[in-house]
């Protein structure tokens, strides 16, 4: 347990705190029409489609990377699981927007990874995206919706998380690799967080 004051970061690590947030009953949502020029579509994920996707709207600007580290075989397996489900926002023919849910816990359902293109950003597709995946986890039979987001993510999302319902019910810090030391992301990705190299 870290004891209060500062904390040294490695060289060549990142750290971050993780917020852990809960909705244990739906949240009072209604359908709202998606912005002219856009479409809901279920998607049957494949690796390739996923790590595109998740590149665009997660990883040059925020860093995403757990899912990166992955070989196509460990990712496809998630992916193709009958209990998770992914959606995108479809734009002009092209995708531009993350949503998978996952059943795979009985009676829960983890917001494994929500977010948008910089395309769709400023629209109100992300308020739709989200009644879009409250109403779709509350259809099934389950008693907690959970979501997690770090400092790494996007300034608005723990705001916009709270705002959609969730209540954040604990914190720990995380300290990982920097994966664009590792080559898993280019050095220019995630612009606003330094890279101190070993």
């Amino acid at each position: 347990m870290l004891g209060n004051g500062f904390h040294g970061i490695p060289a060549g690590k990142l750290a971050m705190i993780v917020t852990y947030l809960e909705m244990r009953e739906r949240a009072a949502v209604t359908p709202r029409p998606l912005p002219e020029g856009l479409a809901l579509r279920e998607v049957a994920a494949d690796p390739i489609w996923f790590r595109d996707i998740f590149t665009r709207v997660g990883s040059l600007n925020w860093l995403w990377y757990g899912r990166l580290k992955l070989n196509d075989t460990d990712l496809a397996a998630i992916l193709q699981d009958p209990k998770v489900e992914h959606y995108t926002l479809t734009k002009d023919g092209k995708d531009e927007a993350l949503l998978e849910l996952d059943f795979r816990e009985d009676g829960v359902c983890e917001l494994a990874y929500f977010g948008l293109t910089p395309a769709l950003i400023g629209m109100g597709a992300g308020r739709c995206l989200m009644n879009e995946a409250i109403m779709r986890a509350w259809a099934r039979p389950i008693s907690l919706l959970h979501v997690h987001t770090c400092t790494l993510d996007s300034p608005q999302a723990l705001d916009f998380y709270r705002r959609s319902g969730f209540t954040p019910v604990r914190q720990e810090v995380e300290i990982d690799d920097d994966p664009r030391i590792l080559g898993i992301l280019p050095r220019t990705a995630g612009a606003n967080i330094p890279i101190f190299d070993p």
